[in-house]
């Protein structure tokens, strides 16, 4: 034995535990193996965590951000942590992939200092994955913390000239099938593509509406207060929250008067409202209401005028949340579960219709990032048969001189224009006959409308999630 002593071992240290990013992690599981929504599985997990007295708003705004930023960028992310593992990043585990994409925003899309993103997410892979996989998870990082997210982009993405959509999609953070169906919608150049982009990154203000006869946009200013309430850009009945806030501290949205809604779909809802009808206006049909938020307005709209609203949606769970919206409604109406391709009410009932169709959300990108890497460019083969159906069974269901509205939250091509005219050039097997009507002018003081008659609206034009409306009058 030579004379040397042997240097001793340091004593295990156990890893700290950080709330905030345990919390996050937890968030990009859920999203990862329910394929749950991130704006429907944070907020309770924040209410829950705030319960502790040690978890503050600043924890709070801290994990939003990095749930939210991780899961939008997670394309770039991706092809980043390519370039800094020595296998497929297929053969990595899931879990470790979410660790290094957390650390990756940390590095590449925060203020973090380097040293404490490294040390903060190596931590967290000691809680979560345990001392050996935190080993590996430091070796990448430390990679990744070599350049800035610039030079990143330099190195992952392809020269615009070379590829444009492929350069966008991970400059921008968008599948490069959704930046195609993207710039096919909105056309122009690469500017006005790279704003759109850009504003789909952007976390959109909490918007909220005032039912009209139930609450006031003045009531809700003065309640949130005027250093952080704003009036709506266009829709008269809507007030944008400054920094956030907590909309559900208020007593107009607890007691259903108020609630959250993008602008754009407010100003769907009133679109139809006031498009001219021939002859009565006494009842209205939401076709597809569930949640139940442009239900809620037209509601109050309808109730205004002594309509009735009939408020259809086909999942009993989602009616029951539109039957909670329109609780308390000054005028008439009725929830049901039915399926709009086989409505049980007879045709030709209804003076006006509201047919929001499910789609891919593709117009929706800013409130809920996973989406677009969840879905797919087959999705539009699924939904189209449905859309289609759904509309002709609008105008089936609106009586001759009625107005539809047909409303989508997507600008893609396929789910918006194309539908309207298969349905009326009889493609879809329409058995009606209608028109359209200037949507425009329906929708006043909004700038960029486009040559109508049908509107698609735009986050970086108009900061509004990207919602589609064409009206159609039935005429024979």
């Amino acid at each position: 034995m030579s004379g040397q002593s042997r240097r001793p071992s340091k004593p295990y240290r156990r890893p700290k535990k950080d709330p905030v990013r345990i919390l996050a992690f937890e968030a990009l599981r859920a999203v990862d193996e329910r394929d749950a929504y991130a704006n429907l599985v944070l907020p309770p997990m924040l209410r829950k965590a705030r319960e502790n007295e040690d978890f503050d708003g600043r924890d709070a705004a801290l994990a939003t951000e990095l749930v939210y930023g991780t899961l939008r960028r997670q394309g770039t992310y991706d092809a980043i942590i390519t370039r800094c593992v020595d296998r497929p990043l297929r053969e990595v585990d899931p879990p470790v992939l979410d660790v290094l994409s957390l650390g990756a925003h940390q590095l590449l899309g925060t203020r973090i200092p380097t040293h404490a993103a490294v040390s903060a997410t190596v931590e967290l892979a000691r809680v979560v994955l345990g001392d050996g996989r935190a080993k590996f998870v430091n070796a990448v990082l430390r990679k990744i913390a070599a350049d800035d997210m610039d030079g990143w982009l330099e190195r992952v993405a392809p020269e615009y000239d070379d590829d444009p959509e492929e350069h966008l999609g991970i400059v921008h953070a968008h599948p490069r099938w959704v930046v195609s169906a993207l710039w096919d919608a909105l056309g122009g150049g690469r500017a006005g593509m790279e704003d759109l982009l850009e504003a789909d990154n952007e976390r959109p203000e909490v918007t909220l509406v005032a039912r009209p006869g139930r609450s006031t946009t003045e009531e809700l200013i003065e309640a949130v207060g005027e250093e952080s309430a704003l009036p709506g850009r266009w829709s008269p009945y809507a007030v944008r929250l400054a920094e956030g806030g907590e909309p559900g501290a208020l007593d107009a949205v607890r007691e259903g008067r108020a609630g959250v809604q993008d602008e754009g779909s407010q100003l769907v809802a009133a679109a139809l409202a006031n498009a001219p009808v021939e002859g009565s206006d006494r009842s209205w049909l939401d076709g597809c209401a569930g949640p139940g938020g442009k239900a809620a307005l037209l509601g109050a709209l309808a109730a205004q005028r002594g309509a009735k609203l009939l408020a259809s949606e086909k999942q009993p769970h989602r009616a029951r949340l539109v039957a909670r919206s329109l609780a308390g409604n000054p005028g008439p109406y009725e929830v049901i579960a039915a399926d709009g391709t086989r409505p049980p009410w007879r045709p030709g009932s209804f003076d006006r219709v509201l047919m929001d169709v499910p789609c891919t959300g593709l117009g929706a990108l800013r409130r809920r990032p996973e989406a677009r890497w969840r879905r797919r460019p087959e999705d539009l083969d699924s939904f189209a048969p449905l859309q289609r159906e759904l509309l002709r069974q609008a105008l089936v269901s609106v009586r001759v001189g009625g107005v539809v509205g047909y409303a989508t939250c997507s600008p893609h091509p396929a789910e918006t224009r194309a539908v309207v005219e298969d349905v009326l050039k009889g493609r879809a097997g329409a058995d009606v006959t209608a028109e359209w009507i200037d949507a425009r002018p329906l929708i006043p003081g909004v700038p960029a409308l486009g040559d109508g008659p049908d509107v698609q609206l735009w986050p970086h034009l108009h900061g509004t999630d990207a919602m589609y409306l064409a009206l159609l009058r039935r005429t024979a």
